[in-house]
């Protein structure tokens, strides 16, 4: 499917010059002189390098459909993480490394979807939150209020996140995964 230049929205994939890649930021810009055109950050999905393009309005790209599939997380193998498929129980090796940052998050059991292209996976979507424990804070400084200052901890996966002062170590929390946030104390 076409589109132009200035429809292309972060979490698009695209086929360019040969290659399938993942918008990560846009960015439009209309100079004073001259036509509007969008700065796109893009990242290749199959060699992982990274690119700027400007696209103008004129430009067309072809948007790319992925297939989805089901999976459930198993296990770290090495550098590799194995995966199961939930209809066949086929079991697949991915570098964990298609995962990014996102990969601290994942858990035994945990259900995934892979985006396949080809019937390759290229990329691998966890939930957006997850529960974590929280297994060391910075004690509350005195004189902070509490609506505007959060302190830093750390979560059982090793990621640092920023919590609100009223929490503490041991308590289960919420956590967006892909932006690394607090969201809201677990039930």
């Amino acid at each position: 499917m076409k589109i132009s230049g200035v429809d292309i929205r972060p979490g698009n994939i695209l086929e360019y010059e040969g290659g399938i890649w993942k918008v990560a930021k846009t960015q439009h810009t209309q100079p004073g002189k001259g036509g509007a055109f969008m700065q796109v950050e893009m990242k290749n999905l199959i060699d992982g390098r990274k690119t700027n393009v400007r696209f103008r309005s004129a430009d067309t790209v072809e948007r790319v459909r992925l297939d989805t599939k089901d999976f459930q997380y198993l296990y770290a193998e090495g550098d590799n993480l194995v995966f199961m498929d939930k209809e066949t129980y086929d079991q697949i090796q991915l570098p964990a490394d298609l995962l990014g940052d996102a990969a601290a998050f994942l858990q035994d059991g945990m259900d995934v979807t892979l985006e396949l292209y080809d019937e390759r996976p290229i990329s691998v979507e966890l939930p957006e939150q997850v529960e974590a424990t929280i297994v060391e804070a910075d004690a509350v400084v005195k004189g902070q209020t509490a609506s505007s200052s959060y302190k830093p901890a750390v979560l059982d996966n090793g990621v640092r996140v920023m919590v609100p002062p009223h929490i503490e170590s041991g308590t289960r929390i919420v956590v967006d995964v892909y932006a690394r946030e607090y969201v809201r104390k677990a039930d």
